[in-house]
């Protein structure tokens, strides 16, 4: 996916979850942070950052002018640009699925398909059988270990189960991990902020859902996926 009207900033602080202040050529602006995640580790003061300017943002009647997109962040392999737009990996995840429908033998792909009460990110044939794909998007990181969620997530949990439902009904289920950086080492469930989230992703696994994990190309004004990641289960 491809971005418009990126620039770099430096980080100065983020008042509660939603608004960010940044600092672009020596001015304070008004930033909205496209990730309600915690992200502390990420977001330290004077980190260099990168934002979407909104030039329409009075037109359209935007209450801040510049989106928060991405972050730099040091780690054993080097400085790397980590995305930090929660609403990109189902974006790169449908580019993605779209530039690789004949390679991988996809065909009806479609977005936010409902299964009973549930509502999964991506619906495609492969080889003619149903499947229904959910995406997290990750940004935690530590020693070249990339790690999902950085905060408690019950919607996570239910996903799982909810994929675990399908699966009884005949279709195929995956849950892709968009990692949305380079330099992974493998992934794993962030068993310490979030065992219930390990357990239901074993038990998940162990019961018929397909597990992904990718890293992703990322500049200042794109996201792409690219590599398969290998995933440790607890």
């Amino acid at each position: 996916m491809k971005y418009d009207h990126t620039i770099p900033a430096l980080f100065i602080e983020r008042p509660n979850r939603f608004i960010a202040y940044a600092k672009v050529n020596d001015k304070s602006v008004v930033c909205h942070v496209k990730n309600t995640g915690r992200c502390k580790e990420l977001l330290l003061p004077g980190t260099s950052v990168i934002l979407q300017h909104h030039p329409d943002a009075a037109k359209t009647k935007r209450k801040t002018e510049y989106s928060l997109i991405g972050v730099y962040k040091k780690t054993s392999s080097g400085v790397c640009l980590i995305n930090m737009d929660s609403q990109a990996p189902n974006e790169a995840a449908w580019e993605w699925l779209k530039s690789s429908a004949t390679s991988l033998n996809i065909t009806n792909l479609c977005r936010e398909v409902r299964f009973g009460s549930s509502r999964f990110d991506l619906a495609f044939h492969q080889k003619g059988r149903p499947v229904f794909m959910e995406v997290k998007g990750v940004t935690l990181e530590e020693n070249g270990i990339a790690r999902f969620p950085d905060a408690p997530t019950l919607r996570g949990v239910k996903h799982l189960q909810e994929l675990e439902e399908a699966v009884k009904e005949g279709y195929a289920c995956c849950l892709l991990f968009v990692i949305a950086m380079k330099g992974i080492r493998y992934f794993e469930p962030n068993q310490t902020t979030h065992p219930e989230f390990g357990e239901a992703l074993a038990h998940a696994a162990a019961h018929g859902v397909s597990l992904l994990a990718r890293d992703c190309i990322v500049t200042p004004n794109t996201l792409t996926i690219d590599a398969p990641i290998p995933i440790r289960l607890p």
